[in-house]
């Protein structure tokens, strides 16, 4: 019976190329939107490197700031003093890194002009940060201690700077500083924030004055803070024990009387920044929101599939009332409909993943973001593949019974 149904819904897709061709292109641009939408948010927050251990690294990035006049200083503003204050004095993480956020640098060298990313951080950023190192090794807390001239390059750093050979024991000019090369990773996406850059160097090689006591920064790009925890379950004791800091803070700049922030994941952070929660981070009702608006993404083509289905069960009201003459049941038409349904549905999975594997091609070489690297989520792709075949099954159902309630003779005669 199921044979059957495959081959007569095959035929019919093929008799009618116009309303296949319709319902694949809209069935496939929309999985083909979604698989494209999740590959950037799960390079941009997912665990891969060099952020595999995601699940157990919190920042302190976003902070809040009030004045006593009802002015507010907003985003990553807080001060290397803060962060060493009333973060790494933190006891339940395994480790705590405060980095700056990257900025260019523009270098010469034989006549080429290079314009590089470059952070300050420290010793135990390498520690919490898996990064996958080609050549030497990472700098250590004593390097920084000592203000060492040492760097760490990316992949991408040796290709253009030293054509691409060992860099390590060789020198990289940034600036009016000269730093000693002694490491060579992986190269970094830009989507991956926290971590990126194209040089790293000690931070106590910055002209800023660290411990200059204020809370807010006058540097750009500003300073972040990671922590590591010991295992998932000491996460809400990190919390806990910052918020505690963070109720104790003196507000040395005579200026700010209130802060909001937290040490959390990086996801919550982001939902802090787009729910306009400071307080505390609205993840639940961001990725609600993102829920929302998938579900609204695939309910419109939904709904402009029952209405084509509708007509095309309009178009066939002749076939259908012969086959009913003929001795078809309700139950067996209406089956054969939502097989053609699913069948389409299916299709147009497998047109979406081949048109999403060439255009996340297609984004990863054109260079528009540094080191981009957008892969496939299957995941989302399978779940999207089952919600398209249930929307594919529920755009059948209705045209379905309503061509189940046709009456083979009124059909036969041209009526209604």
């Amino acid at each position: 019976m199921f044979k059957n149904y495959l081959k007569i819904a095959w035929k019919i897709l093929l008799r009618h190329k116009l309303f296949t061709f319709i319902s694949l292109f809209g069935i496939s641009f929309t999985l083909l939107i979604l698989i494209v939408i999740t590959s950037f948010i799960d390079h941009t927050v997912g665990r891969q490197a060099p952020e595999n251990r995601q699940n157990r690294i919190l920042t302190a990035t976003y902070f809040r700031l009030t004045t006593e006049s009802g002015g507010n200083t907003v985003g990553p503003v807080v001060s290397y003093y803060f962060l060493d204050r009333y973060v790494r004095s933190l006891k339940t993480p395994e480790a705590v890194t405060i980095s700056s956020f990257h900025k260019n640098v523009i270098t010469y060298k034989d006549k080429k002009k290079f314009n590089f990313a470059l952070k300050y951080t420290d010793g135990e950023f390498w520690n919490i940060y898996d990064f996958k190192f080609l050549e030497g090794k990472g700098f250590s807390s004593a390097d920084v201690e000592q203000a060492t001239p040492v760097a760490v390059i990316t992949a991408d750093v040796r290709k253009k700077y030293f054509e691409n050979q060992s860099a390590v024991g060789e020198y990289i000019q940034l600036g009016e500083n000269s730093y000693r090369v002694i490491g060579v990773v992986d190269n970094v996406s830009l989507l991956r924030i926290l971590p990126y850059s194209d040089v790293w160097v000690p931070i106590t090689l910055s002209k800023a004055n660290l411990m200059e006591p204020k809370i807010v920064t006058n540097e750009f790009p500003g300073y972040f803070a990671a922590v590591l925890a010991r295992s998932r379950s000491d996460i809400p004791a990190i919390k806990a024990e910052f918020r505690k800091h963070l109720s104790q803070v003196e507000f040395t700049d005579g200026h700010f009387n209130a802060i909001w922030g937290g040490v959390e994941r990086y996801s919550e952070t982001i939902s802090r920044v787009f729910m306009g929660s400071m307080k505390e981070p609205n993840l639940p009702g961001l990725m609600l929101v993102l829920f929302l608006l998938m579900l609204l993404f695939m309910i419109l083509p939904t709904i402009n599939l029952v209405n084509i289905n509708i007509s095309r069960i309009m178009e066939r009201s002749s076939e259908i009332g012969v086959r009913k003459a003929f001795g078809a049941s309700s139950k067996t038409l209406v089956g054969q409909f939502i097989v053609e349904n699913i069948i389409i549905t299916l299709l147009g999975g497998i047109i979406a993943v081949f048109l999403a594997l060439i255009i996340l091609s297609i984004i990863n070489n054109s260079g528009i973001i540094p080191h981009l690297h957008l892969v496939m989520n299957w995941r989302v792709f399978y779940k999207s593949m089952l919600i398209a075949v249930f929307f594919g099954f529920l755009s059948g159902v209705y045209p379905a019974y309503k061509m189940s309630r046709l009456h083979p003779a009124e059909v036969l005669r041209g009526g209604e």
